[in-house]
């Protein structure tokens, strides 16, 4: 009778440990002390929320935050900002990446000009958007083209620069093969340059878009543009701090969307295709 029950037992209990699969992967990977980290944290916000003077100034209780959500979802203007913060980082970042994977292909070809433009590229890499925004803003004032144009300044030089050093770690031997065999130069950048400069062109867009996501929230600050940034400032201005706490949040969660489940994907699969990473 037992050995007879314990198959049964087992049938039982199989289907529950593959009924939610992705529940069980989220608890073994850590995900059940991050949600206990995130229930902390929210509970001692409330607390200081509770005790300090005047927490609707200095820092809102989480309910308040929420109540701000819902009363600018309901006016339509918190999509609103999310659309527009999304839709310029699309905009300026997609410019950037038709722009720094070409140049930085083209660069990389040659190996006077990758030692030449390397230190150049490294330069304005280091130099952020947003000490180039009060230039720009001199140029153009506060306009939707200041503003793309730092989103794209910032993320075409990481993407550039990335191509490039991934251009120039490509083993010389593939190129010099296809030229034993007559290849033309457009098909040797086809075949082997581009696809071994792969895993570093999906890090340096990575990278770039990260900043790219940083400057259009500074731009959308200083040059008054509506957005996640502008509803930040404006909120600072009139002292409505739930709604500064609910811009950060926004614009953190969004992040982390982007982040893992388009950027990381697409940086992993390339590098785990491209033989750099067994799976």
């Amino acid at each position: 009778m037992a050995t007879a029950s314990a198959p049964a037992a087992s049938s039982r209990q199989g289907p529950r440990t593959l009924r939610f699969p992705r529940l069980h992967r989220f608890l073994h990977k850590g995900g059940l002390e991050l949600a206990c980290v995130l229930l902390g944290g929210l509970a001692l916000w409330a607390l200081v929320s509770h005790v300090i003077p005047r927490p609707d100034r200095y820092l809102p209780s989480p309910g308040t935050v929420v109540y701000s959500s819902f009363d600018m979802l309901w006016k339509g203007l918190l999509p609103e900002f999310i659309w527009n913060t999304i839709w310029r980082l699309l905009i300026g970042s997609g410019l950037g990446i038709l722009v720094g994977i070409p140049f930085g292909i083209l660069l990389g070809l040659n190996r006077m000009v990758s030692d030449m433009f390397y230190p150049i590229l490294n330069f304005f890499q280091s130099i952020a958007g947003i000490a180039l925004l009060p230039v720009v803003m001199i140029w153009w004032g506060s306009s939707e083209q200041t503003v793309i144009f730092v989103i794209l300044y910032t993320c075409l030089f990481p993407i550039a620069f990335n191509v490039l050093v991934g251009v120039r770690s490509i083993p010389r031997i593939y190129v010099n093969a296809l030229r034993t065999l007559g290849a033309s130069r457009l098909r040797i950048v086809r075949d082997v340059i581009l696809p071994g400069a792969l895993p570093s062109i999906a890090t340096g867009l990575r990278l770039g878009i990260g900043f790219a996501w940083r400057a259009v929230i500074a731009g959308e600050m200083l040059a008054g543009q509506q957005g996640l940034g502008w509803m930040i400032f404006t909120a600072q201005q009139v002292d409505l701090t739930a709604q500064v706490i609910l811009g950060m949040a926004m614009i953190g969660l969004l992040w982390i969307v982007l982040d893992r489940y388009l950027l990381r994907p697409l940086e992993v699969d390339t590098i785990q295709r491209w033989g750099l990473v067994q799976r």
